[in-house]
Order: C-alpha cells, then sequence, then structure tokens
C-alpha cells in the first residue's frame, strides 16, 4: 500500500501550494484567500519508485472562532479524520509565526492517534534572521511537545523550492522509524541499564520491580512491561523510559506506546 501522507495545518500556511510544487501540476486550487480547501482530498503519487498517497486537508482553527453547523466546522472534521488515518502527518507551520497554540493543538491530535511527525516551517524565504527561527522553533518544541522533542525540522519555501528536496527523505525516515520492530534481547539489555541507571519508585512499601520488556505491535511502535505492582510506575518514570528508548534505538519524531502488566516473564 502507499505510503499515506496527510498535509496538515492552520488556514492559509501553504498546504495545497506544497503538494502541487511536489506534483509540479496545479492540481489543488490555491489562492492568497485562506479557507479554499473544503475537503481532504487524496491525490497518488510516485516518488523514486515509491508510492505516496498526498491528502491535502482543509485549514484547522480554533472550534471557538467556527461558527456551528457551518460549511468551515464540516471541513475540520474532514481534516481531523484525515489526520487520524495517516500515517505520517507533515505539519505545515507558518515560519514567521511557528508553532502558535493551534499548532500544538494538531501536533497533540497526531501524537494522540499513534501518527508519525514532521514539521515543515513555509515562508523561509522571507525570515530576517534564519539563526533566530530556527532556535526559537527548536526551544518551543522541546518545551511544548517534550514527548516529541527530537522531531524532525525542516525550514522550507513553497514558493521558492528551498529545502524541498530534503522533505521526503524526512518522511520515509520517519516512516520506517514509525514501522520498526526492536528485537527482544537489545530492548531488554537497554532496560536494564536503563533501570540501574535511575530506579523505579517505591510502592507500599516496596520497590516497584520491571520484569521483562517486549514489543507488542509497530505503527506505533508499542511495548508492554512486565511489572511486579500494577499501576505502581508514574507517568513521569514511564515518560523516562520513552525518551530513553527514543535515543537508544534512534525514535524521534515517533509516538511510543509503553502500557505496564504484572505477572512473570511469559518467556521465561
Amino acid at each position: 500500500p502507499p505510503l499515506r501522507l496527510t498535509v496538515a495545518g492552520r488556514p492559509n500556511v501553504g498546504k495545497s501550494s506544497l503538494i502541487n510544487r511536489l506534483l509540479q501540476d496545479e492540481r489543488l486550487l490555491t489562492g492568497p484567500e485562506p479557507g479554499l480547501t473544503r475537503d481532504a482530498v487524496a491525490v497518488r503519487w510516485q516518488w523514486q519508485g515509491r508510492e505516496i498517497e498526498l491528502v491535502d486537508t482543509a485549514g484547522l482553527r480554533r472550534k471557538a472562532r467556527i461558527a456551528p453547523d457551518s460549511l468551515e466546522r464540516m471541513s475540520g472534521k474532514a481534516a481531523l479524520a484525515a489526520l487520524r488515518q495517516a500515517e505520517i502527518v507533515l505539519l505545515l507551520v507558518d515560519a514567521s509565526a511557528p508553532l502558535e497554540k493551534q499548532d500544538l493543538a494538531i501536533a497533540n491530535l497526531a501524537v494522540e492517534a499513534g501518527r508519525g511527525l514532521v514539521v515543515a516551517a513555509n515562508k523561509w524565504d522571507l525570515v530576517d534572521e534564519p539563526d533566530v527561527a530556527r532556535r526559537t522553533l527548536r526551544d518551543r518544541i522541546a518545551t511544548k511537545l517534550p514527548q516529541l522533542k527530537d522531531v524532525t525540522v525542516l525550514p522550507l519555501s513553497v514558493l521558492t523550492g528551498q529545502g524541498l528536496d530534503r522533505l521526503l527523505p524526512a518522511v520515509v525516515a520517519t516512516h520506517e522509524r514509525w514501522s520498526r520492530r526492536i528485537a527482544t534481547g537489545p530492548l531488554n539489555r537497554w532496560l536494564q541499564e536503563a533501570v540501574a541507571a535511575h530506579p523505579p519508585p517505591f510502592a507500599r512499601g516496596r520497590r516497584v520491580k520491571i520484569r521483562y520488556a517486549t514489543q507488542v505491535a509497530t505503527r506505533p511502535p508499542t511495548f508492554v512491561l512486565f511489572v511486579s505492582q500494577a499501576g505502581a510506575l508514574s507517568d513521569t518514570y514511564l515518560r523516562y523510559l520513552a525518551n530513553g528508548l527514543r535515543t537508544a534505538f534512534d525514535l524521534p519524531g515517533v509516538p511510543l506506546r509503553l502500557t505496564c502488566r504484572t505477572g512473570d516473564n511469559p518467556y521465561a
């Protein structure tokens, strides 16, 4: 099946123009007025022998700004459905106002849905101080999206073509990480080191033991930890393990799911 890439973002950031530029064809309606895209539009495309389904979506604004039962409300629902059905979400932001509140909301929706994420900052040709803008973008991601602090961020310009040659390789690399399966041996060797460096907390007077870990699914990578006490590992400790997994096994930009079960090691 094709790699399903959904382009999402606020109104008028250049989503349709980006897809037209990739296709090298004016396939989608574009213009300076926000709201021209009314529905999720899928286009099949071949890139370096690989089939990709590009999905254009309507710009997403905060619900409070949208009239109930309006066409924009229906367009937003279609965009959210396309986001949840994606494999990779390309979050397109305006380089002059990167990662505003609505951008962060869209990124969190992608993470909650378990989709891989790539962030692209469009209109980079209009940025006066690129180094400052790049640092600001990175800082906001680290602060507001700590679960995806190493997500791929690409400055680009749809108008000039700057940075577009790096976009699809980054998407394919994120898709590979999103689909990756980690062997049980290396996973548990890493787990032993992580637990030794930062032991689990105490619960009911005893330290929680993490006996074993195994990966039970991909897309997104999903892991089960076999622990001595149900519900005893805090969200903070699970985030510590998830961040360690991303670093040890090169999984930036990919949401991870960790769940806990009690009982003995079923593979012993």
